[in-house]
């Protein structure tokens, strides 16, 4: 059994009791806890995109989400600010509760801490661990995610989440984009947000 399994397991079984749900594979399928599907396709994405990748990112990839579902984002006020907050408390918790499963699992402080600093966002574009999981996550947001965000918001709005989503990615990771079965209305917001991008380093 792969050392990796029971740290798999161990976050798959806090996942699978998101309440919420999310069906997979079109209508009339059965649904999947949100969070659990979203920790597979990240590893799912992890082998495609860097089947090189060490462990520790492997594991921060499966927990990148875990447990999201415990810190709504209506605890925090409906502004810029509070979703900063918002977002720092979660990522705070799945670096937290990763570690604790991680230590359970007879990992050291050392790996633990590389993880927690990959959950935590720290020093990306410099750390390579960090900058491989947020490519992932800007991947699986793109391949799985960004037609629904698409459905419920303007034109502009969608261009914008992307535009924001971009930067954060590697050279790689966007040639690696390119290759992502999208649809043509996000490939078509995806050149709208580059040309955006553009203009804005012009400026």
């Amino acid at each position: 059994m792969s050392s990796l399994e029971p740290i798999f397991d161990a976050i798959d079984e806090a996942n699978a009791k998101d309440p919420r749900s999310v069906a997979v594979g079109g209508e009339g399928m059965a649904a999947v806890p949100t969070e659990l599907i979203y920790g597979l396709r990240m590893s799912e994405m992890c082998a495609q995109f860097c089947p090189q990748a060490d462990e520790l990112v492997q594991i921060a990839a499966r927990g990148q989400h875990i447990e999201r579902w415990i810190i709504p984002r209506d605890d925090y006020p409906r502004d810029r600010a509070g979703y900063h907050r918002w977002r720092n408390a979660l990522k705070k918790h799945h670096a937290s509760r990763v570690s604790e499963i991680m230590a359970a699992n007879g990992y050291g402080d050392e790996d633990c801490q590389i993880v927690a600093n990959a959950l935590l966002k720290k020093n990306l574009k410099r750390d390579d661990r960090t900058q491989m999981v947020e490519d992932l996550a800007c991947l699986v947001f793109l391949q799985y995610y960004a037609e629904d965000f698409a459905k419920g918001h303007e034109t502009d709005k969608v261009v914008n989440i992307i535009a924001k989503t971009l930067p954060k990615m590697s050279s790689d990771a966007h040639a690696f984009a390119a290759t992502l079965p999208l649809t043509d209305g996000i490939v078509a917001a995806i050149e709208a947000a580059k040309a955006k991008l553009a203009e804005q380093a012009k400026d």
